[in-house]
């Protein structure tokens, strides 16, 4: 559990390395919600997304704790892999990503311009992830996974900036892929002593977290299609389960229609490009009949998104 002085403590490496990102109560998603809606811009971060913020903790942590590493390895759809490759940049570390075929090309460019190493293996994100092992193991890599204390102390940050601007929230809705950002933000929460609801978001084709959520024990999917592939899980991660049942009101399937509706949704009301991911907490609000009445935060996430797919959206194709 992150306390007050370990979260201020990563906020001061991470704004000391990309600053901190915007709060904005956007008038038009304000109505299209109804209720004063207030938006965490993670798309506005270098890297288009938040994981950024843990992977500067991260790499620092392991720098003072094993200064001779060779390098290090990371699976990822996109967002971690950046987050990653950004922060070894920063302290000088040899990185490799490996990401599934067929994974975003404009996620792969970035992560290849910030200097990692980038492999294709897998047909999706577990795939790769499993494979990942043995490249680690065979170039003697620190394998850094998609969840981890180390990680959490640093994403914890955005929702520790947001509830500090805003304490007043009543409900929060957070993506879920492996944890780590409805995770960190209990965790903020928690730390700040308010009583704000956390409500995770899934796509419903990869909606392992929320029938692990409603079970009460770790259920894995056959498969993650969705457009929103920042969420995209078949495993979830059983110390991340133990957070989402303690601190999490619920968790909300949205189907790829109402992901793609939010997508245009954030791009009228507000211009901002909202990858799939990023668009998942807009698509629960709007469906979300439990909601406390009061004032809404979303995260949105990432921006990180083809060309190509994004013009489909926009013109609903």
């Amino acid at each position: 559990m992150s306390s007050t002085q370990q979260i201020e403590a990563a906020a001061a490496l991470v704004h000391g390395a990309i600053g901190s990102s915007p709060q904005i109560c956007w008038p038009l998603l304000s109505e299209r919600v109804g209720a004063e809606t207030w938006v965490k811009h993670e798309n506005h971060l270098p890297t288009g997304a938040f994981k950024v913020r843990g992977g500067l903790t991260y790499i620092a942590r392991l720098r003072q704790e094993q200064p001779a590493i060779r390098g290090v390895i990371a699976a990822t759809r996109g967002n971690h892999g950046q987050s990653i490759a950004f922060a070894a940049r920063q302290f000088g570390l040899p990185c490799v990503i490996t990401v599934p075929y067929g994974n975003s090309r404009s996620k792969n460019a970035a992560m290849r311009a910030y200097g990692a190493e980038l492999i294709e293996t897998g047909h999706d994100f577990q795939a790769t992830y499993e494979a990942t092992h043995a490249i680690a193991e065979e170039r003697k890599l620190h394998f850094v996974r998609s969840f981890h204390p180390w990680l959490l102390e640093g994403v914890a940050t955005y929702g520790w900036e947001l509830m500090r601007a805003v304490p007043d929230l009543a409900t929060i809705y957070v993506p879920i892929g492996l944890g780590s950002g409805i995770c960190s933000t209990i965790q903020a929460r928690d730390a700040l002593g308010l009583k704000t609801e956390i409500v995770g978001v899934v796509a419903e084709d990869a909606a392992a977290y929320s029938l692990s959520f409603e079970a009460r024990k770790a259920i894995s999917t056959n498969s993650a299609d969705t457009i929103a592939d920042g969420v995209a899980c078949r495993v979830p991660v059983e110390d991340a389960l133990e957070i989402v049942w303690r601190g999490a009101s619920r968790v909300i399937c949205v189907t790829e229609g109402e992901i793609k509706s939010a997508m245009r949704a954030y791009f009228a009301d507000t211009h901002n490009v909202a990858e799939g991911a990023g668009a998942t907490p807009l698509a629960a609000a709007l469906k979300d009949t439990a909601r406390k009445a009061g004032k809404v935060g979303l995260i949105l996430t990432g921006g990180n998104v083809d060309t190509d797919v994004y013009a489909r959206v926009l013109s609903g194709a």
